[in-house]
């Protein structure tokens, strides 16, 4: 797998998520959301993004976790991951 192939389309893809509202975000939760995209190089990828809690106990901030593989084998031990943290303002905690 190409990991920086794999991470450029990862990042573009959860870009999409990053201009979601909170409360959009909230709606995702307990959906993993599963995506095949075609790369540059003709590999194709699955992509995976999960919405959840970053503090199930306090419930306030949503963390949007992304992984990204080829399918093969070893890929899927090691995908590549992002993810980031939204606030209910909307602002993304620790950038």
């Amino acid at each position: 797998m190409n990991r920086e192939e794999a991470g450029k389309i990862l990042s573009a893809h959860l870009e999409s998520f990053r201009l979601r509202s909170y409360t959009d975000l909230v709606s995702l939760m307990g959906d993993v959301q599963v995506a095949e995209v075609l790369g540059p190089s003709g590999a194709e990828y699955q992509i995976e993004i999960d919405v959840m809690w970053d503090s199930p106990r306090e419930k306030t901030n949503i963390r949007v976790s992304g992984m990204i593989d080829d399918g093969r084998f070893l890929a899927g031990l090691r995908p590549v991951n992002a993810s980031f943290i939204v606030a209910p303002d909307g602002t993304f905690v620790g950038e």
